[in-house]
């Protein structure tokens, strides 16, 4: 598909984001808090040592690679898988 829609202008791409600082990635780390018994905040550290940047990405990041992508900026870009993960995946090499 993206070959013969790409001629069309239109690029298709796959983010895939790491661990955000959202109210989904809370839950699921309260859950496991629960589990272990450790302090939620414990549990969200040892998850962010975890990921080279050290720290989760925002809402706010997420936004613009999304505003990004969807610009002519990006306009010669298809056919991409994009880790926007803090460095986790690559970290994990």
């Amino acid at each position: 598909a993206r070959s013969s829609l790409a001629a069309s202008g239109v690029t298709i791409n796959n983010l895939l984001p790491g661990a955000f600082d959202t109210d989904r990635l809370r839950g699921t780390m309260s859950g496991a808090a629960q589990k272990s018994g450790q302090p939620l905040q414990a549990v969200m550290d040892a998850r962010r040592k975890n990921i080279p940047a050290q720290r989760f990405g925002t809402a706010a990041e997420f936004g613009a690679i999304c505003a990004f992508l969807c610009s002519q900026h990006a306009a010669y870009m298809t056919g991409q898988n994009i880790l926007a993960d803090g460095g986790a995946y690559s970290g994990a090499m």
